[in-house]
Order: C-alpha cells, then sequence, then structure tokens
C-alpha cells in the first residue's frame, strides 16, 4: 500500500508539472513543431482509441526512409573493404625497383630526420620488395604476385598510390579514416551515408558491419558508431558464424503476434515521450524497435548463403558456417542487392612487424593476401555481371602504409621481416559508382616513402566518396554543439582524376 501511494503520488507530481506556467511556456516556444508533427498525424493516421488508430505512421517518423542526395550520385551504395593494421603498398602495388636494389643497406639519416615512427629507433636498414611485379591489364597497371586473381581485375578499378594521413598509431588512424578525425565522438562515414540517403529496405539496417580475422579493429566499434548523430545510423555488427545477430530469436513461447503488441505499445510510450521533449533520439529508439521486429524475419533470409549456387562458391571460395573474409564478401553483394545502404568489411591481422612468422612481410603477409585476393576479386565480377558495379561504390585500403625500412625495434633487428607504420604514402584503390575505371592516380619518391605526385589526404578521399553518391562535402552538414559539422570538417579536395 506505501508502495502504491508513492507512485499515485509521483503520477500526481507529474500531473500537476506538466500544467505549470514553465512547462507550458517551454512547450510553446520549443514544441511548435511537434504540435504541428502532431496535427499532421491526426490527420492522416488519427491517435484515436481503437487498436488501429494507436499504432504509430511510422513512415513519418522513421529517420530511415529514403532521402534524395544534393545531386544524382552514381553510386546508390557503398561497400567498404578495410584492412586492419594497414596492408604494405610496396607488396602489392606500389612496384619499386629502385627499393630492391638498397636492401639491407643502412637507411640514409635524411629519411629519419623529423619523423615519427610507432617503433623504429635508430638506423635501420632498407627493405626491398618481398613480392614480384608485373603489369596487368590495358591500363598496365603494376600488381605482385601475391594477388593473382587480383591482377584479372584492375582494368575495372582506380588506384590512388600517394594517400597520406597524420597518424601512425591503430586506433587514432582508423579513427581517422572512418570518421575524420582521430578523436572520439565523430560519426562514421556509414553513419554519415545512412544519414544522407536513409535505406532503400525497410527491413534490414542501412548500415551493416562485417568482421574478420578474429578481433575487431584496434579503434573498436567507434570505427562504426554514429558519433552525435541520432543512434540509429550506427552500423549494425551482423555475423556470417552462428545467428547472425545476436539474440535475434524470440524466446519460447513469444509468439510474433505478441512481440508485435509488444512493440506497438512501447512505441506508443515513446511516442509520447518525444511528443513531450522533441528527443530525437527517441524516434531512433522507435525506429529501432521496429527494425528489429523486421530483422528477425528479414536478416536470417539474406544472411543464409548455403542457397548460393555452386558456382558462386567457387568464384569467391566461400565456406559457409565459417566466419571468413570470403563470406563477408558473399554477404556484402546480397547485402547491397537488397537496399542495405553501406556494407563495411574489417578484416583484421594486417600489422606486418616482423616479430612473430604470423606478421612477418614474406610469410604471414601472403597469407593474408591469399585470403583476400579471391574474394574481393570475385566481389567485383559478381556485381558486375548483376549490373550493380554502376550503382555500388568499392572501396579498399587500410589505416596507413608501411615504412620502405626494416623495422628495428629498440635499434635491433626484429627476428624475422617486417615494416614499421607509414604516415607519408599508402596506397587505395576504388571500382564501381561512378569511378573512372584503369586509372592510377599519385606517385611516390623511387623508394615508396613520401608522394611526389598526386597527393591524396584522408579528407580528400571521404570527399570524393560523398561526390560519388550525390553529396557536396561541403555543404553535407549536420548542427552540434552550435555549429555545422561534417565529414571533411574544414578540408577536402576533390580527387578530379578518378572521377
Amino acid at each position: 500500500m506505501k508502495d502504491l501511494n508513492k507512485l499515485i503520488e509521483e503520477a500526481q507530481q507529474f500531473e500537476l508539472q506538466a500544467v505549470t506556467r514553465r512547462h507550458f511556456l517551454k512547450d510553446c516556444v520549443a514544441g511548435i513543431g511537434g504540435i504541428a508533427l502532431g496535427s499532421l498525424l491526426t490527420s492522416c493516421n488519427g491517435w484515436g482509441q481503437s487498436k488501429s488508430a494507436e499504432k504509430l505512421d511510422l513512415n513519418a517518423l522513421n529517420p530511415l526512409v529514403p532521402k534524395p542526395p544534393h545531386f544524382p550520385g552514381k553510386a546508390k551504395s557503398v561497400i567498404y573493404l578495410h584492412m586492419a593494421g594497414a596492408p604494405s603498398q610496396l607488396e602489392l602495388f606500389d612496384y619499386k625497383p629502385a627499393l630492391q636494389k638498397l636492401h639491407n643497406q643502412p637507411c640514409p639519416e635524411s629519411l629519419l630526420a623529423g619523423k615519427k615512427f610507432a617503433f623504429i629507433r635508430g638506423i635501420p636498414k632498407m627493405l626491398g620488395p618481398q613480392a614480384t611485379f608485373k603489369q596487368y591489364g590495358a591500363s598496365g597497371a603494376w600488381v605482385s604476385d601475391h594477388l593473382p586473381h587480383f591482377s584479372k581485375v584492375v582494368d575495372e578499378v582506380s588506384f590512388l598510390k600517394a594517400v597520406h594521413t597524420d597518424q601512425f598509431n591503430h586506433g587514432p588512424a582508423q579513427l581517422f579514416m572512418h570518421t575524420g578525425s582521430a578523436r572520439l565522438g565523430r560519426p562514421s562515414i556509414g553513419s554519415w551515408v545512412t544519414y544522407g540517403l536513409g535505406s532503400e529496405n525497410s527491413n534490414l539496417p542501412g548500415f551493416v558491419v562485417l568482421t574478420s580475422g578474429g578481433k575487431t579493429p584496434d579503434a573498436g566499434k567507434s570505427v562504426w558508431g554514429s558519433g552525435f548523430l541520432p543512434s540509429v545510423y550506427q552500423g549494425v555488427q551482423c555475423r556470417s558464424k552462428g545467428d547472425p545477430v545476436l539474440h535475434i530469436a524470440d524466446p519460447e513461447g513469444m509468439g510474433r503476434d505478441m512481440k508485435r503488441d509488444l512493440i506497438d505499445a512501447i512505441n506508443n510510450v515513446n511516442k509520447t515521450e518525444y511528443d513531450t521533449f522533441k528527443d530525437p533520439e527517441t524516434l531512433s529508439r522507435i525506429a529501432q524497435y521496429e527494425m528489429a521486429y523486421k530483422m528477425q524475419v528479414a536478416v536470417p533470409e539474406v544472411m543464409d548463403i548455403n542457397n548460393e549456387p555452386a558456382y558462386i562458391h567457387e568464384l569467391y571460395g566461400t565456406e559457409p558456417g565459417k566466419e571468413s573474409f570470403a563470406n563477408n564478401c558473399l554477404l556484402a553483394r546480397k547485402l547491397v542487392e537488397q537496399g542495405v545502404r553501406f556494407v563495411q568489411l574489417f578484416d583484421w591481422g594486417w600489422d606486418s612487424h616482423g616479430t612473430n612468422p604470423a606478421d612477418s612481410i614474406d610469410l604471414g603477409f601472403k597469407n593474408k593476401c591469399r585470403e583476400i585476393d579471391r574474394p574481393m576479386t570475385a566481389l567485383i565480377m559478381d556485381l558486375k555481371q548483376r549490373g550493380l558495379l554502376e550503382e555500388t561504390l568499392v572501396v579498399w585500403g587500410g589505416e596507413f602504409g608501411r615504412t620502405p625500412m626494416q623495422e628495428n625495434r629498440d635499434n635491433s633487428d626484429m627476428p624475422f621481416l617486417g615494416r614499421d607504420h607509414h604516415t607519408d604514402a599508402y596506397t587505395i584503390w576504388m571500382a564501381g559508382g561512378g569511378v573512372r575505371n584503369g586509372i592510377s592516380y599519385g606517385q611516390t619518391d623511387d623508394i615508396g616513402f613520401a608522394g611526389v605526385e598526386g597527393r591524396s589526404s584522408v579528407h580528400d578521399v571521404h570527399a570524393t566518396m560523398l561526390h560519388f553518391l550525390g553529396f557536396d562535402h561541403e555543404k553535407f552538414t549536420y548542427d552540434f554543439q552550435g555549429r555545422p559539422f561534417r565529414l571533411t570538417d574544414v578540408e577536402g579536395e576533390l580527387i578530379q582524376a578518378i572521377i
């Protein structure tokens, strides 16, 4: 009885607070938009007493409804393949025969002056390319023997050979590569894209994340977080092994009708809360409850690769039931085919320091290349044969590059061959979605140490990606803490050569 009286008192206090002058004035100043929205919703689908009338007009409240960009973009969706740990461009795409001639010679001190490295100390030795290169395709692109499958599709891609960053540690560099800032709190590029374009499939998340390699990126889930954008725009992590999403199945005894009634009741409470406080996170909560309900049916179907024909499994090298980069590439194709706006693949294990065989540039690195070569090639071929490549932007890269010098921690040789983190030059490639194919843009010096022509910053890469989707990166903003923010901050130029 005492608890009941307390609840009654709290309810009476809330009612009195709702009619105070201060509360009235607050609602008059801040709630006019909500009153207008409420009248529109009521006129279309009123909030009467019947059960059917109590249901929300979810299209009006859904933050993920499809929206037009600034101008017609070539790309409708993005598949971003991030090699977490930073693959060596000098063993893949940036052919430097002059570096081979310097192998095992002391590094010139002029290259070290004023530079910061993660681990190199003293005077390291130069490290020649641990791969054999040839030119392929009509474009004559240089590709190493580590990627025999990928060499067949080089005419479909554009290489950016002189990308640079200002972050030499994994966490900040990954944040910078995916959010435009090395500090926590900014939205990821996938969140920006779903915020700007919404989603074309109301039964699936607009932004899906798939991981492989056994670990998540060093920066954690912030690299697919929504930052200061409403949380409905953050990435939803799915799995290629086991249940695609944890707890996707209802508890025993909970039927779909019961779940529907439960969600309707919760959403009506949240709608009342939104009418009172106008917090966009409340709309996110409504949308996420609805999405979770729909995902229980849609996700298991789209995330099932068992029904793909045998030639597709052969093309990608997939193994159903396992967590692998190959499975994730096939899933990425299935997801964009179903209207998912942004698919982010993270493959961990590319940090080639030479501390052990698994992270050596001449042993473990080759194994990682074998894991990605076939599936990423298959992804481009599969998208093209389905007519999806023209409207799907595919991006591949890491968070920085690797040094042309051999790593020497504490000024002593490592047990295996390895390269340290390097900010001055690395390679990213793009394909589809309006990308001018068969292009190699940018050039590094004779040993691959620094860009000497066509340098591209991380902000330039972001500005160009947004352009392919139909956005002017300087006008694509979100107001936060009293000023407009954008993915490219106050920088960024379009890389015109690949458009």
